[in-house]
């Protein structure tokens, strides 16, 4: 999805697109408007990445919560199949949460096999268990090894421990198009930790833009404090360019520092307000706690209708503790179609054994 298909997130659309929790509030206030809204979301995919990015229980939710009519999610079943898959996801989430008409539609059309398959991630193995280090890297200086071959040696020195052998490698390894970096690089690179920083230093000022997104990954997850400038100008970058995926990675860098990295708190609210990659917003809200951002109080509050599970679970352990946020604990504690670990979080957050509690502390 092109972020220019979104619409601003100051308007409802654009709220709702994106599954931010003020779109949810602001809808409650006309349920009549904003059926169309929120069919229509449904209609057509605005996950930024449908592999990461929920917007499922908080369409769902929306549905139930204001009456609004499950007749045109049942027609979407019709559709074609990303259109079938979100409506049928919608329908279950409904259904769990007592919606007869969603559970009539579903049985036939689940046993026909239109439901998402499971899916469970093998567990990776090391590929040359005969090879020792020295012989990985040497596949990996032939430039005439192909780029598979150099991906298995990659995957292998990610399973062991650090090789700083790898390091002075790691800029001609591109994959053969050069505009990459071989897959697993990033992984490999990974394990050497702090003893990569200088390297990944010169690394972030190459003009090669992979190369440089490994140099600024390895400043924000092991660089120190005299990184900080060139991590905030590398998320002003990112935000001039619209580069949605890999802020986060940045953010959670910068959180290390906390009011250090502060000047970088009028970017990261940008990114939380604006992302239509959802996945992502945690990381810019915590990191705007640690940094010690004014207006935290509302936007953990605001967290507690977001459509990400990650996000719900920091308003409910931090939101501020009031009536409206009572009400809406309870309502997650309660809410068959929430996920475990909020339902659990706002059960104890409520009886006073969360970090938060009854009369906790404030959001900010």
């Amino acid at each position: 999805m092109h972020s220019d298909h979104y619409a601003p997130p100051t308007t409802l659309l654009g709220l709702l697109q994106r599954g931010r929790g003020q779109g949810a509030r602001i809808a409650a206030e006309d349920p009549a408007a904003v059926a169309e809204l929120v069919h229509g979301c449904i209609r057509w995919d605005w996950r930024w990445d449908s592999q990461v990015d929920d917007r499922g229980l908080y369409l769902a939710r929306l549905i139930l919560d204001l009456e609004l009519p499950v007749a045109p999610v049942v027609d979407l079943l019709s559709g074609d199949e990303g259109t079938r898959d979100r409506a049928t996801g919608v329908l279950e989430l409904l259904a769990l949460g007592g919606s007869e008409e969603a559970r009539r539609a579903l049985p036939d059309r689940i046993s026909e096999g239109d439901g998402p398959a499971p899916r469970h991630p093998a567990k990776r193995v090391d590929p040359y268990p005969d090879r020792d280090n020295a012989a990985l890297l040497a596949l990996l200086r032939d430039p005439g090894v192909a780029d598979g071959a150099k991906t298995t040696a990659l995957l292998a020195l990610s399973l062991r421990p650090p090789e700083p052998e790898l390091i002075p490698l790691v800029p001609a390894l591109a994959a053969s198009d050069g505009t990459r970096p071989l897959p697993l690089l990033g992984k490999a690179v990974d394990r050497l930790a702090g003893q990569a920083v200088p390297a990944a230093r010169e690394w972030a000022a190459s003009e090669q833009a992979w190369l440089a997104e490994i140099g600024f990954g390895v400043l924000a997850a092991h660089g120190d404090e005299n990184d900080v400038p060139s991590l905030i100008a590398e998320l002003e970058r990112r935000w001039v360019d619209r580069a949605w995926c890999g802020p986060d990675d940045l953010a959670r860098g910068l959180a290390r520092f906390g009011p250090e990295a502060a000047d970088a708190v009028s970017l990261l609210r940008r990114f939380w307000l604006w992302t239509p990659h959802s996945y992502e917003r945690a990381d810019y809200l915590e990191a705007l706690a640690a940094m010690g951002a004014a207006g935290m109080a509302e936007a953990y509050t605001e967290s507690l209708w977001d459509g990400e599970a990650r996000a719900r679970l920091l308003g409910v352990e931090h939101a501020p503790d009031r009536p409206d946020v009572r009400d809406r604990l309870a309502r997650l504690r309660d809410d068959p179609m929430e996920e475990p670990e909020v339902r659990a979080a706002a059960g104890a957050r409520l009886a006073g054994a969360g970090p938060g509690g009854p009369a906790g502390r404030p959001g900010g």
